[in-house]
């Protein structure tokens, strides 16, 4: 028989995780912010800038319910599963809730790193159920005092790591003396998130009754209302009817979008049955005027929707989108920047250049996200437009790649971004990068709308000839652009370039479509007209093949500027070493590095690399070509373990690559970095 694996100690070095609390003496103890793991917990991304409120209208919420949780997404700095589970459709979404049986559920951080980037507020869970909850809840309710202060502790904890909240699922028998001590719980957690964190929310879920019974109501009513009253919101469960939802709306009031009508995606007694009929539910809830609560849309993932995840995630999204519309919109400010990372995938690169291929999955590593419209398995589109993870990517795992056919000089868009973007009275540059096949070229059409509702369309064509696309859409567009720089990408051959500029004071940027057209049409022949002039061409297909890398935004005060490597300070900790196989060694260290003076917020990842070195210096350029790719960090520390060092080295030079919110990576040889001695034995 194999040995038991050591019991987990959170106070030990290891590759950090993330993990829940599993009883009321962890929570009250304050233990966790012991762990070695809290820092590397914590999310740095903050929401954008917004009213305090959610906005008037119904919402979406999510409940991630999938294999107990804390599965491919609890590996803090990434994991190996390519075909690891990620939501991608954030601007259906309003809030994201982290489920699991646990009694403290503490998201992960790269969920909360995701849904902040694109707007979305994130809650952990607070549960208590069966026999075991019901033991802890006598505990938690013992007294006035007890309810305040677990109450407290859950605050501290969602402000220490960053997200926004609780959901509380009290699913265990009470008795009615009990009631007061728990409604000073619910209120005293919504009071301290509101004190501490404006924007939090806490959202009670639809389980005990104001008598203590375990009585799921289905619907708003007089039996759980006084805790709705104390809180932000109710989850109503899932086996309702139709009526009910009309029926809470009106038990609401004024609060009525902050009822969340359950659905259950499994389909578990679930009203329409969930599952690929999701949205008969949807219609009902909108049509009534009050909020959805989407529980498990992993369901897609776990039971293997064919004919590939990618392919359902996409149908099933789309299905949601077409009940309930957009939700959110972006781009909403400057920078902004895109790499259509989905956070999984076979490799990675940087400035169009590979630097890893090992598969990986981080969900912290999305960029925003592209509206892509789902057209259908076998669309009549005459282009495929989808996320690439198997081709060379310009940056991250992934692209958009758009293939198939186009008819003569016709042109195919589709829809990449619809935004809120209001314009002041600099020019706004648009870069993004392109690899394509043949004479496919690929531009941006942008859409534009003023507060008088005045309409422009702008082309921001691809390299060719001038005349040529002035003449071909002129007529299409209110302005056709040329892009005012073409370079070609030196470090990723077949990558070019695309930089252009616009300026239009006063109003807002409402979409971005990419727009697939041919440099060279297709021409069959041709034949005289009747009167012997004006031949007329007949027009054949031509075949079409780009790829979409990344897309930034920016104004010109926000081109790329890095403080120089010694405004960093850089530093290492937990240092470790063992013996390798044939003369090697092992090395574990944390390393941890903080700017000195300034805002470190402008840097929203870093990539870690290191350099085994023997006795000789390198130069700059052997250090971008043999520096080894470790992964990414969203905080200012890294954990690296059991890192095999070959007999010949005798330093490591350990190297940070600063990024900003634009998208631009800092060069190797200008960046902070760290050297170490190797260990003599």
């Amino acid at each position: 028989m194999g040995s038991k694996p050591p019991q987990f100690d959170p106070k030990q070095p290891a590759v950090p995780i993330s993990y829940p609390l599993k009883t009321l003496e962890e929570l009250e103890s304050r233990s966790y912010f012991e762990s070695f793991h809290y820092p590397f917990n914590k999310s740095r991304v903050k929401l954008p800038s917004a009213p305090e409120d959610l906005p008037r209208r119904p919402r979406i919420l999510v409940c991630h319910d999938m294999m107990g949780g804390y599965v491919d997404d609890k590996w803090v700095q990434g994991g190996s599963n390519a075909d690891a589970y990620a939501i991608w459709h954030w601007y259906l979404i309003d809030v994201f809730v982290y489920f699991s049986h646990n009694l403290v559920t503490l998201p992960p951080p790269c969920w909360t790193d995701t849904a902040h980037k694109h707007g979305v507020k994130v809650l952990g869970t607070f549960i208590m159920e069966w026999a075991e909850g019901g033991v802890m809840a006598d505990k938690l309710l013992s007294t006035k005092e007890s309810a305040q202060m677990y109450a407290e502790r859950l605050t501290e904890l969602a402000v220490a790591l960053g997200f926004d909240g609780w959901l509380i699922n009290m699913e265990v028998t009470l008795d009615v003396g009990q009631i007061p001590n728990l409604k000073e719980f619910v209120s005293h957690l919504t009071q301290t998130m509101h004190s501490s964190l404006p924007t939090s929310l806490v959202i009670w879920y639809d389980s005990v009754t104001i008598n203590g019974d375990l009585n799921w109501q289905n619907q708003l009513n007089d039996l759980n209302k006084p805790f709705f009253d104390l809180c932000d919101g109710i989850f109503v469960n899932y086996t309702w009817e139709e009526s009910y939802p009309k029926a809470s709306a009106l038990v609401a009031g004024n609060r009525q979008f902050d009822v969340y009508m359950g659905i259950d995606v499994f389909g578990r007694g679930t009203y329409g049955g969930g599952q690929w009929t999701t949205n008969v539910a949807l219609d009902v809830i909108k049509k009534d005027a009050v909020s959805a609560a989407i529980f498990a849309p992993g369901w897609v993932y776990e039971t293997k929707q064919p004919p590939d995840f990618q392919t359902a995630q996409n149908r099933w999204w789309g299905l949601v989108e077409q009940s309930w519309g957009i939700s959110l919109k972006y781009p909403k400010t400057l920078p902004f920047y895109s790499n259509f990372d989905q956070g999984h995938g076979q490799h990675v690169s940087v400035d169009g250049a590979q630097v890893s291929d090992t598969p990986w999955n981080n969900i912290s590593s999305q960029s925003f996200q592209p509206f892509l419209k789902f057209s259908g398995d076998s669309a009549p589109d005459s282009i495929q437009v989808s996320i690439n993870f198997k081709e060379a990517s310009y940056s991250g795992g992934g692209n958009i790649t758009f293939k198939g056919t186009l008819d003569g000089d016709a042109y195919f868009t589709a829809r990449l971004f619809q935004g809120e973007l209001v314009l002041g009275d600099l020019p706004v540059h648009f870069t993004y990068s392109v690899k394509s096949n043949g004479s496919s070229l690929l531009g941006l059409s942008l859409q534009f709308s003023s507060a008088l509702k005045d309409k422009r369309s702008v082309l921001l064509a691809s390299r060719g000839n001038t005349l040529l696309t002035m003449n071909r859409f002129s007529s299409q567009f209110s302005s056709v652009i040329m892009p005012h720089r073409v370079t070609n990408v030196e470090a990723a051959p077949g990558w070019i370039m695309q930089e252009s500029s616009i300026a239009m004071d006063g109003y807002t940027l409402t979409e971005i479509h990419a727009v697939c057209y041919m440099a060279n049409p297709v021409v069959k022949g041709s034949q005289l007209e009747p009167d012997g002039h004006h031949p007329s061409l007949s027009v054949g297909q031509s075949e079409y093949s780009a790829v979409l890398g990344h897309l930034s935004i920016h104004t010109p005060s926000q081109n790329s500027d890095f403080p120089p490597a010694t405004s960093w300070t850089v530093g290492s900790q937990y240092i470790q070493w063992s013996s390798g196989s044939e003369g090697s060694k092992k090395l574990s260290i944390k390393l941890t590095w903080q700017l000195k003076d300034g805002n470190d917020s402008l840097f929203p990842k870093y990539n870690i690399y290191v350099q085994k070195l023997g006795d000789s210096k390198p130069t700059d350029k052997m250090l971008t070509e043999v520096a080894e790719y470790l992964g990414v960090a969203e905080v200012e520390m890294f954990y690296i373990s059991d890192l095999v060092i070959p007999s010949a080295t005798s330093s490591l030079k350990f190297i940070i690559q600063v990024c900003d919110l634009a998208g631009a990576s800092q060069k190797l040889e200008d960046s902070p970095f760290l050297n170490l001695q190797v260990q003599l034995d």
